[in-house]
């Protein structure tokens, strides 16, 4: 089953916590230092907080889905449709492990589409090939915290520093 991700910034991660379990009937799925998801049955929905100072905005969207094949076939249809992607890489951020590829919408909302392979202890990004950490999912707003180059679909890199 795949599923809709929104990665919300929030100002208190024990106010959103409260809010949003009592909002989608259920509990916190994963919970770390300025750091919750939930998986929500129903409506089908990966729910992310980021804690920081850029409470209320959006962080970024993403599509989970079950296996690193569907993450290659997603970003094999998209590259073919004309649309820009960062490809697909193998990452450690936001406490697990994930292969992944990000594109933005031509207003630059910034799409994430992953499978969680395992869990990390980390809070920030990593391409598993040895490159160095940067900080990922900062507690600012997505243009800050998710960086894409604003492009036409079809034209110029995508680029990401962030992820979720």
């Amino acid at each position: 089953m795949s599923r809709v991700q929104l990665a919300l910034n929030v100002s208190n991660i024990d106010e959103a916590v409260a809010f949003y379990s009592k909002l989608f009937n259920t509990e916190v799925n994963k919970r770390k230092p300025g750091y919750a998801n939930f998986a929500i049955d129903e409506p089908p929905l990966k729910l992310v907080l980021i804690e920081g100072a850029g409470g209320g905005t959006l962080n970024h969207l993403g599509v989970e889905v079950e296996t690193a094949e569907e993450v290659v076939a997603a970003e094999g249809r998209l590259s073919a449709d004309g649309v820009v992607t960062t490809g697909v890489d193998d990452t450690t951020c936001c406490y697990a492990l994930k292969t992944e590829t990000w594109v933005s919408d031509p207003d630059g909302a910034p799409w994430e589409w992953y499978v969680k392979t395992g869990d990390a202890e980390q809070m920030t990004n990593s391409i598993r090939t040895g490159d160095e950490p940067t900080q990922c999912c900062a507690p600012t707003a997505v243009s800050e915290s998710v960086a894409f180059e604003s492009v036409a679909i079809g034209t110029g890199p995508a680029t990401v520093t962030g992820c979720c």
